[in-house]
């Protein structure tokens, strides 16, 4: 892998992060996405415009937006933008932010267009100042309100919470949830909603085994990588019907784009052959939750597999996008698993490239991780540094990052 500058290269213009927003059993409803490029206190009308423009230009605007909710960050001055008038409004929720401290004379001013957006379909995201004395005029077009977890202390966040169930209808979403404790301190207020990496962080128990379910797949994974024949493979299968519908529910979705349906296990391995194979099996461990393990975990995996493969078709080979995609989809087999990372892939026979990714972030499928998880992040520096590595561009990263987000979408069918 090239050696690294220490100098972080700067931000790659244009390119979208998202953040998964959560239910209270662990399902992703929605995506904030932002403009990475910019500060959240810097961003304009024009880079506001150019998100959303990129959002819808880049993904099949249907397939996602019809089963998230897209979160998207907005300034007053783009409120007015002609380029909502370009979207369907009922699955966009618009984040207003607060105005400057010398600008709080504006309240009124701003209102009316503020409830000409309500009026025309779009759900308005206020942050916790939206509960505050001044702002008693907005507080009646908040479809949701927000209460940042990093800025808050425990005993106002629980007074703002509690004014906000007194106060409005909106619902409540916790941000900045980053640890299991601080999940269930806002859960117990009578939060709904959740944003944070809490979800994705390894809870590695001691003695932990691997489910039956797990370990019929790892198997599964392994006679795959040891090239065994379609009759070995089948009677793996034979023994777990639970897994062999997965899989079949898997090969036959929409998602895979196949022209036959397939109606067999030993069809699937023929039809498929082993390379394709080893990847739909990897997929198949995203459905296979250990223990309280949000189902976001998996989706998350699911999307992180996906955007490495396209990232991977720009520069690599097709074995090698292969290998990425199996990175992406095991980033987070520690979580799935409960056990370390290296506990969870000393159950596995995995391709150099893949174990070198995962294990020691070295390798050629390394930077391809980095940037796929500096997607969902706001490591900026990170992100910039992959993608500077890759040679890939903004326009690049985009296309692939929502074409990614539908795909796993159309799994779901």
């Amino acid at each position: 892998m090239p050696e690294t500058s220490s100098v972080s290269p700067p931000p790659v213009s244009g390119a979208i992060a998202r953040q998964a927003i959560l239910d209270t059993s662990g399902a992703v409803v929605g995506y904030e996405l932002f403009d990475r490029s910019v500060q959240s206190s810097a961003h304009t009308a024009a880079s506001d415009a150019q998100l959303l423009f990129n959002a819808l230009s880049n993904a099949d605007n249907d397939a996602l937006i019809a089963k998230k909710t897209l979160f998207i960050n907005c300034t007053h001055d783009s409120l007015a933008g002609g380029h909502l008038d370009l979207v369907a409004p009922e699955r966009l929720v618009l984040e207003i932010p607060p105005l400057a401290i010398a600008q709080v004379d504006q309240i009124q001013t701003r209102l009316p267009n503020l409830q000409e957006l309500q009026q025309r379909g779009f759900r308005l995201a206020f942050d916790y100042s939206v509960l505050t004395q001044p702002y008693e005029a907005w507080l009646p077009l908040a479809s949701f309100i927000k209460f940042d977890l990093s800025v808050l202390k425990p005993d106002t966040i629980s007074t703002f919470v509690k004014l906000a169930q007194s106060q409005s209808a909106a619902q409540l979403i916790a941000d900045k949830v980053e640890t299991a404790a601080q999940f269930t301190f806002v859960s117990q207020l009578g939060v709904h909603l959740f944003q944070g990496y809490w979800f994705a962080r390894p809870v590695v128990v001691e003695g932990q085994s691997v489910r039956p379910a797990q370990a019929t797949i790892l198997q599964l994974i392994n006679m795959v990588r040891k090239q065994a024949s379609t009759n070995e493979i089948e009677e793996v299968l034979k023994r777990d019907p639970t897994l062999s519908f997965n899989l079949l529910r898997f090969i036959n979705s929409a998602g895979f784009g196949l022209r036959t349906e397939v109606t067999s296990f030993k069809h699937a391995v023929m039809l498929l052959g082993l390379k394709r194979l080893f990847k739909w099996a990897a997929l198949l461990m995203t459905t296979s939750h250990a223990g309280d393990t949000p189902s976001a975990v998996g989706t998350t995996a699911v999307v992180r597999g996906r955007l490495m493969e396209l990232l991977a078709s720009e520069v690599l080979s097709p074995e090698e996008c292969d290998n990425a995609f199996v990175v992406g989809v095991f980033s987070l087999l520690d979580t799935m698993l409960g056990m370390s990372m290296e506990a969870a892939l000393a159950t596995l026979t995995l391709p150099d490239s893949v174990t070198q990714a995962l294990l020691h972030n070295t390798g050629p499928l390394a930077p391809f991780l980095e940037l796929t998880v500096a997607c969902e992040s706001g490591d900026d520096a990170t992100f910039a540094r992959a993608a500077t590595m890759l040679g890939l561009d903004s326009n690049q990263i985009n296309w692939a990052h929502l074409q990614a987000l539908t795909w796993a979408e159309t799994l779901e069918d």
